[in-house]
Parts: C-alpha cells; structure tokens; sequence
C-alpha cells in the first residue's frame, strides 16, 4: 500500500499564521519572465485559502505581476511610455490634462489591480457633480481683490459636461486596455461600466449670405487675415492647417493647394508639424478664384509687410504671419475672427463651425457628399452624413468654382461668359447684316 504524503509540492506555496490573521504565497511567473513569490492575506485560514487557490489558478492562465503599481503610478507611466511616442502632440496633451485633473485626483490612490466596477461608477459620478473651479482653485488663484464665486464661499457649479465626463472614461478605458495586454490585471473595468451617450450639440453654421456678408466686410477693412477667411469658408481648411500654411503649399500657376502641415500651440510651445490632422486630411485641393484671388493679394501685402519691417522681419515661408514675419498664434487668430464677426454684423460662431458652413455651402450648391467628403477630407463618409450636412450629386472642381461664385470669387467666369455672351451678340449681328445684305441684293 502506497502512503501519500501529507507535503505540498514545490511551488505549490503554504499558508501560515501571520500578525492577526493569515498569509500565503505562490510562486509564480512575472510579465518579465522571472519566478517570484506572490503573497495574499486575510483574517481567517479559509479567506486566504480562496484567495490562494484564485491566485494559484492566476498563475496557471499566465504571467502575474508582484509588484502591483498604484493607478496614479501606472497612469505616469502609460503617458510617458505609450501615450507620447504614439500620438499626436496635442492629443497626448489632452490625455495628460485630463489625467491630471480628472482621474488621479479620485482614483490614482487606489492599486491598480484592485479597482471595481463601483469603484468606476462611484466615480463617474462624483467627476459630474465636482465643481471644477473648487476642485482646481481657478477663483483662488486669482488676486483677492478679483475674486467672485467660489474663494468667497459663493460656489458657481462649474461642473464638467456629460461629454466631458464620458471623456475621461474613454481615457481610462484605453489605459486599462492596454495595462491587460501587459497583463498587469485581469479586466477592464472601465469598460464594463455603461454610460448615457451625450447629445452632439448641432451647430447653427452661416446661410451664404452671412459668408459672403463677413468676407466682404473683411475686404473693405482690408484684413490681414482675409485669404485665411476665404479658405476655411471655401475650403473647410481647420485652424491650425490655414495657419501652418506654406508658401511650398500652394501652387499659384495650377491654382492647386497641398495640406501638408498643422500649427499648433502645445505646452506653451508653437508646434508646426509636417503632417495633417488624418491621412485623408493630407489632400491636394483645387483652388477656386476667390481663393486664388486672395492669395496673390496675400503675397502682395506680406511683401510689403517685409520692406516695412526691414531688419526687423523673421524671414520663413509661412502664408500668414504677422508684421514682424513671425507665425500667427492660434488664439490671436481665434480673438480676430470674433472680432470680425462684430464688425460685419453677422453671428459669433467658432472658428471649427466654418466647416459646417462650408459643407452647408457645399448642399446649397447640390454637391453630392462624397464630393463634400473629399472636399471636407473626412476619413469616413459617417461623419459627413451625421455631423454636417446630407446632399445630392456635382463634380469636385465644379463644385468648388461655384462655391467661390457663391462668395463673390467667380470674377474670372463672369468675365469668359461676358465675353462668350459678346462673341454670340457679335456674330448674330454679322448674320443679320449678311442676311439684309442678300435680301438687298436679290430686290435688286
């Protein structure tokens, strides 16, 4: 008869009595690939006996991390190793903003490992009821004699919006993505938790009067800003691919516009990249006259802009810059469209929502959308459908040169169809004399 011993084999781990309660360990393999001794404990031998068998069946599926990272430690980490050598500059600074202000503050204590679905609903909660300008001390930062709501006990509610909110836990959500892949937790609790999708605001874009009446006004005034204007109504160019605009861009002769390039202000620092916002932003545009127009006219002004400031210019080869040559700061851009829109009396209206007021342009003019898509540079045809506009069917080229008659740009048209309208006048006179003339003729 063959006796069983009573032993635990090796690796198998043991429990024993600990401090006031119990303790056991398992050795298992960490992501690293090492074997280490992974500890539980509990207040009773049965406690810590589950929680080595669960820890013991952990082992079994895969690597299993000893160290667990707080979710403040992990976030640092994630930033820094996965988030800013991948993304776009701007977006890791938003995903970096939002962390700092959103989640480590109510979450970043707590062991990555041990977060729970409550944990995530306790915060959702909590971020949508938080008063941003308390939480942060916006009014207390200011000087005490500008104080006005929340430093004088007076809190204003300046809470984040669902849209917000639903943003920070898509950040999260990524970030304990990708903590599974490296295998340092089990599930994603962020994603288990379902939240009430927030409502697109739809914007009110400009009829083709209030377009046209804002870039005439901006004519008359003579704005250095004007062509910018002309090409993101026209266009649907964003605000930082008007404003990182370069000479290198733009094919006068062809009247083609390549959008290559972004200018962003990151950090407190003025980024000009060499890519654009998507892939299918990097496009070659026609360009209609009105654009044409008011480029020439641009490269006439920056000239005489350079021969003012002499010594002082900052030579590059930005389209716009200001009287110095240096670039034009995003926000500077932002405060003279709005004051623009006071002086031509139309509606205030963000800069983004001239892209609206294009592809509205665009429907006016019977264009079919995936001519606006292409025109727009949407990666997907959804995002023309939803967010801007639906219309029916027009050639790309045409499409654009009736954009620009629309806004006043058509001059080299009217021109070619007065002078076709005069050619037919001409010749019918021409028959006509013929024609009396062979009647005359034969009378005789």
């Amino acid at each position: 008869m063959v006796r069983v011993s009573g032993k635990r084999g090796n690796g198998e781990g043991s429990i024993y009595p600990y401090r006031n309660g119990y303790a056991a360990y398992a050795w298992v393999t960490t992501p690293e690939g090492n074997r280490k001794r992974k500890y539980v404990y509990g207040p009773t031998r049965k406690d810590v006996h589950e929680k080595w068998l669960k820890l013991h069946n952990e082992a079994k599926k895969g690597p299993v991390a000893t160290n667990t990272p707080s979710l403040a430690q992990y976030l640092a980490y994630w930033l820094k190793e996965v988030v800013e050598p991948n993304l776009r500059p701007l977006t890791a600074a938003t995903y970096e903003t939002t962390v700092r202000l959103y989640i480590v503050p109510l979450l970043g204590s707590k062991r990555l490992d041990r977060l729970t679905v409550q944990d995530m609903r306790a915060w959702l909660n909590k971020l949508a009821d938080t008063c941003q300008c308390c939480a942060q001390d916006k009014d207390a930062k200011r000087p005490e004699e500008r104080r006005r709501c929340c430093a004088k006990g007076e809190c204003c509610r300046q809470t984040l919006s669902k849209r917000s909110v639903n943003d920070a836990r898509t950040i999260l959500r990524s970030a304990l993505t990708n903590a599974m892949v490296e295998e340092r937790i089990s599930k994603n609790v962020a994603q288990l938790v379902k939240v009430q999708r927030a409502r697109r605001k739809r914007p009110e874009p400009w009829s083709v009067e209030e377009a046209c009446s804002f870039l005439e006004n901006a004519q008359l005034w003579r704005d250095y800003l004007y062509c910018a204007y002309s090409l993101i109504l026209v266009l649907g160019l964003r605000k930082g691919e008007v404003l990182g605009l370069t000479w290198s861009d733009v094919n006068l002769e062809t009247g083609e516009l390549h959008i290559r390039h972004q200018l962003q202000r990151v950090r407190r620092r003025l980024l000009h990249t060499d890519t654009a916002k998507t892939e299918a932003s990097e496009a070659v545009l026609p360009l209609p006259d009105l654009c044409l127009a008011a480029l020439r006219l641009r490269q006439k002004e920056q000239q005489a802009a350079r021969e003012r400031a002499d010594d002082l210019w900052t030579e590059s080869d930005m389209v716009f810059t200001t009287r110095y040559g240096t670039p034009v700061e995003p926000r500077n851009f932002t405060r003279e469209f709005d004051r623009r829109c006071e002086r031509a009396g139309v509606r205030r209206i963000r800069v983004h929502d001239t892209r609206h007021t294009c592809a509205s342009l665009l429907a006016a003019l019977d264009v079919h959308p995936r001519i606006a898509m292409q025109i727009l540079r949407h990666s997907e045809i959804a995002v023309t459908m939803e967010v801007y506009t639906h219309v029916p069917s027009a050639d790309t080229r045409r499409a654009l040169r009736k954009l620009g008659k629309a806004l006043g740009g058509g001059s080299k048209q009217k021109k070619e169809g007065k002078e076709r309208k005069g050619k037919r006048k001409r010749k019918q006179q021409k028959r006509a004399e013929e024609q009396a003339a062979r009647d005359g003729q034969q009378e005789s």
